[in-house]
């Protein structure tokens, strides 16, 4: 028996533009999912993403759970790593969902973090590993057999799915830097952004996916960016609203500050003194899964007010503002991250009552379609 959210008590025609990530955080079981998922098809949220982690958020088990327990929700991974699998388990998992949802699915990969590859016994992910494995899916998908494949993925004698027939899977990929950009734009068919970019940086993100796509020969339009947009309303509780704004950002500056810093064109020396400050030195995880509130306002002092405005925060109206202006930037969806359907539900309602009529009538619900 699932619970809803009173403002999701009847169903919403969907809003394609907009997504949610299910699990978001770190849940107690993943079985949290069941409501999250039923009340966002409730709302008419779009679709749901899925970001791996390898406890209790293992990106296939996952999917099939969302497949399960909707009916029209959009799915993708954004993301896993192609190197944790075999090339024929990872095909078999796409054509699975694809046809368990009839083609509500993408399969998104990101490139990951070369530190926690290394602790695995795994080499990084390059830009040639991922351009040859999607070559790879898309191949195995059409039906091909594929013989003596030798290249960047890797060397495999024999691949080939029994019964495919020129399937058609979209990809999505999670992308950061120039070089992941230019591959969403040339050979994916939906790109995910990264959390707390500016509104300089999003716009210059979006037109590079763009003009990859062009130099590529494909249709700009046809590439889908999503904007992953951090929202926090207000009618969450102080304590909560710290843990997803600075607490979030406090891990992203811990894994992989440099490249967001870079990326956004902040100044390296804020980022230099909040790595050396103390009590982030002695952090014994992830900030925003170990800190306590009194250490989340400390590190709040150390973080500049313009690196966390980039999200969608205050009162519900506030929000929505914020979240339409992802689309004036170029965006073609916006995923409304750190939350899940319960704690979105009015900003979603208020985004519903001020929608504007037609203007994403053209959005498919696969959301790389």
């Amino acid at each position: 028996m699932t619970t809803q959210h009173p403002e999701a008590e009847r169903p919403a025609g969907p809003m394609n533009e907009l997504a949610f990530y299910t699990l978001a955080g770190a849940p107690e079981s993943p079985r949290e999912l069941i409501d999250e998922v039923v009340m966002a098809e409730a709302l008419g949220i779009g679709a749901a993403f899925i970001s791996e982690r390898l406890n209790i958020k293992e990106a296939a088990t996952i999917s099939g759970a969302v497949a399960v327990v909707s009916e029209r929700i959009g799915i993708a991974t954004a993301a896993t790593n192609h190197n944790t699998r075999h090339p024929m388990v990872t095909a078999a998992h796409a054509m699975t969902m694809h046809k368990l949802t009839d083609g509500r699915f993408s399969l998104g990969l990101g490139r990951g973090i070369d530190r926690a590859f290394r602790a695995y016994g795994l080499p990084p992910i390059t830009t040639a590993q991922m351009e040859d494995f999607v070559g790879l899916m898309r191949r195995l998908w059409r039906g091909e057999t594929v013989l003596g494949h030798d290249g960047p993925a890797g060397s495999y004698p024999a691949l080939a799915i029994r019964g495919a027939a020129d399937e058609q899977i979209p990809l999505t990929l999670t992308a950061f830097g120039p070089n992941s950009l230019a591959l969403g734009g040339r050979c994916f068919d939906a790109v995910v952004l990264h959390t707390f970019f500016t509104d300089e940086t999003t716009a210059r993100v979006v037109a590079a996916v763009k003009r990859a796509a062009d130099e590529a020969g494909r249709d700009p339009a046809a590439v889908r960016v999503w904007s992953c947009f951090a929202t926090i309303g207000d009618h969450l509780r102080p304590e909560v609203r710290l843990k997803k704004t600075v607490g979030r950002i406090g891990t992203y500056l811990q894994a992989y500050g440099d490249l967001l810093v870079r990326t956004n064109r902040w100044d390296q020396a804020v980022l230099d003194r909040f790595r050396a400050d103390p009590v982030v030195a002695a952090m014994p995880g992830a900030i925003d899964a170990v800190a306590t509130t009194d250490q989340l306002e400390h590190l709040a002092t150390l973080i500049p007010d313009h690196w966390l405005a980039p999200a969608a925060t205050g009162s519900p109206a506030d929000c929505v503002s914020a979240i339409r202006g992802q689309f004036d930037l170029g965006c073609d969806g916006v995923i409304l991250h750190g939350a899940g359907p319960a704690d979105l539900a009015p900003i979603v309602e208020h985004y519903r009552r001020t929608r504007p009529s037609g203007r994403f009538d053209h959005l498919a619900p696969n959301p790389a379609g």
